[in-house]
């Protein structure tokens, strides 16, 4: 499961699509509705909100929204009537981080996406999130 914290308009059609099936299945795990992935070290930080279906709902919503953007066509009743009007601090280095996961996966499937971003000065985050300084997340598998 990877829920990014980056901008969802850096992800490719793959990693959009598959961002919204595992934000789905966030969705679903934080309700109670799944056995599995009940523990996974992704979901701390929607927990940590007090308000984790709200804050994935929001989440789902910003996707949706880029989704819209594109022209696909997700089905937005999927995602519950909840809400969470704050911003979940994000740390520069997890970011940075996600940034190099994601350019490695573009350099293999996308590569006009790849040099799009490959560009960037400053990476935005996905609007649920706000920068804080810091190191990767605790949370964060990190594939070295």
């Amino acid at each position: 499961m990877r829920l990014w914290s980056i901008h969802p308009d850096y992800l490719d059609s793959k990693g959009l699509v598959a961002l919204w099936r595992e934000g789905l299945l966030a969705q679903n795990v934080l309700l109670g509705r799944t056995k599995g992935y009940l523990h996974h070290p992704q979901l701390l930080r929607f927990r940590e909100t007090g308000n984790p279906a709200g804050a994935i709902a929001s989440y789902l919503r910003f996707i949706l929204i880029e989704a819209d953007n594109r022209g696909y066509h997700f089905n937005k009743e999927k995602i519950i009537n909840r809400h969470f009007r704050s911003k979940i601090p994000v740390t520069s280095g997890q970011v940075e981080y996600e940034y190099h996961h994601l350019m490695n996966k573009l350099i293999r499937r996308d590569t006009e996406s790849y040099k799009k971003l490959n560009k960037l000065k400053k990476i935005n985050v996905h609007p649920m999130f706000k920068l804080v300084n810091g190191q990767i997340e605790s949370w964060e598998k990190t594939h070295k």
